[in-house]
Order: C-alpha cells, then sequence, then structure tokens
C-alpha cells in the first residue's frame, strides 16, 4: 500500500505542481493557448486554483515524508477530488464533454490516493 500510495502521490503532485504553477504564474494570453476557459473565470479565480493545486501536491508528500500531521494528505486528496469536481463543472457548463478526460482520471487518481491513504497513513 505504501508503494503505490507514493506512485499515485507524486503522479499527482508533479502535474498538479505544474498546471499549479503556470496558473499562478503565466498570464491569461499564455494560459489561453491550454486553457480555453481562462477568460470566463476571473483572473484571481484562476491564481486561486493555482494555489490549491500547489498546496494539495505539497500536501500529498509533504506530510507523510516528514511524519507530522499525516492525516493532512489524505485532506489534501480529498481536496484534490474536489478541484477536478469543479473543473468538470466548468468544462460541462461550457458544452466541452470532450474536454473532461483528463479531469476523470485526476479525479480517480485522487480518489485512489484518499483510499490508499486512510488504509495507510
Amino acid at each position: 500500500m505504501q508503494v503505490a500510495y507514493w506512485i499515485v502521490a507524486a503522479l499527482l503532485a508533479v502535474f498538479y505542481v505544474y498546471a499549479g504553477g503556470k496558473k499562478i504564474l503565466q498570464s491569461p494570453d499564455e494560459l489561453r493557448p491550454m486553457m480555453g476557459w481562462v477568460d470566463t473565470v476571473p483572473l484571481p479565480l484562476v491564481r486561486l486554483i493555482g494555489v490549491l493545486e500547489v498546496l494539495g501536491a505539497l500536501g500529498l508528500l509533504l506530510p507523510p515524508l516528514t511524519g507530522i500531521a499525516v492525516p493532512l494528505a489524505v485532506a489534501a486528496a480529498a481536496g484534490l477530488v474536489l478541484v477536478q469536481i469543479g473543473g468538470m463543472a466548468l468544462h460541462l457548463s461550457r458544452g466541452e464533454v470532450r474536454e473532461i478526460g483528463l479531469n476523470i482520471v485526476l479525479l480517480a487518481l485522487a480518489a485512489v490516493a484518499v483510499w490508499l491513504g486512510t488504509s495507510w497513513l
């Protein structure tokens, strides 16, 4: 279970540090080719989503690595599930049904991290 958790957590962390970092650091013009929805969401909300993604990534890794507040890793994974539910809702509201494939994969991985975390941590 530990190995499985670390694999899933590492994959999610790499993705969310990258995606969240882009949302935090890049301008809407730079984000638009990859994320067409940035024009329909206020920029502060885009930045907040990025911060939540980076914090979720850190929350998956740091508590188990340090042994401090380890249950926060499960909370971080659950938070990332909620981020993906919000992302799917946004895409569906824009009629972008084909765009939710990645959201479904990330939601499933985050749910697996919750499950693995509750059984191991």
